[in-house]
């Protein structure tokens, strides 16, 4: 099977909500709000069509099997810094579904004139973990039991970069 990436729109918002029921709940804990709710996918929208997020999806056979956002605040002292979100459907990690987001994530940073990229998961994520490394990311803060789940048990929250250039910045005026 092959998949195809282009950005999410607002007409997406029903296929997210359905992407995200399939996942594990486990692999939304670093969100930070719960991405089956319509409520956080409309919020979603509202953002991107405020600047302050991108998002990509990867599509096979008409559904959705992972996502990628990218997540600036212009306004801020770290408006140099995009966070990077990504899901992937569990039968589809893997077979290079999480790298083309991944990349397509790289391309749209450098666009916006970005240096820095960051992301969190949990540590026992390590397909996605690996993934992240294989593409200049490296190990940057570690916080102990940051997140809970919804059975009470906190999970350790890692936090990874990867600078994406400088000079990519300045030649685009940032």
């Amino acid at each position: 099977m092959s998949h195809r990436i282009r950005r999410f729109t607002a007409a997406d918002q029903p296929a997210m909500i359905a992407f995200a029921q399939q996942l594990p709940e486990h692999d939304l804990l670093f969100l930070g709000r719960d991405l089956r709710h319509p409520r956080v996918v409309a919020a979603w929208v509202d953002a991107m069509d405020e600047g302050y997020i991108d998002g990509l999806v990867a599509e096979e056979n008409g559904q959705l099997v992972g996502t990628a956002a990218l997540v600036c605040d212009p306004l801020g002292w770290s408006g140099h810094v995009g966070e990077v979100r990504l899901l992937v459907t569990p039968p589809r990690r893997g077979v290079g579904v999480g790298r083309d987001l991944l990349e397509g994530i790289y391309v749209i940073a450098q666009e916006r004139g970005l240096t820095k990229l960051i992301a969190n998961l949990t540590p026992d994520q390590i397909g996605s973990v690996m993934l992240f490394e294989s593409l200049g990311f490296r190990a940057e803060a570690l916080l102990r039991d940051h997140v809970r789940d919804r059975e009470g048990v906190y999970h350790d929250l890692a936090i990874m970069s990867a600078d994406i250039g400088r000079e990519t910045a300045a030649a685009a005026g940032a």
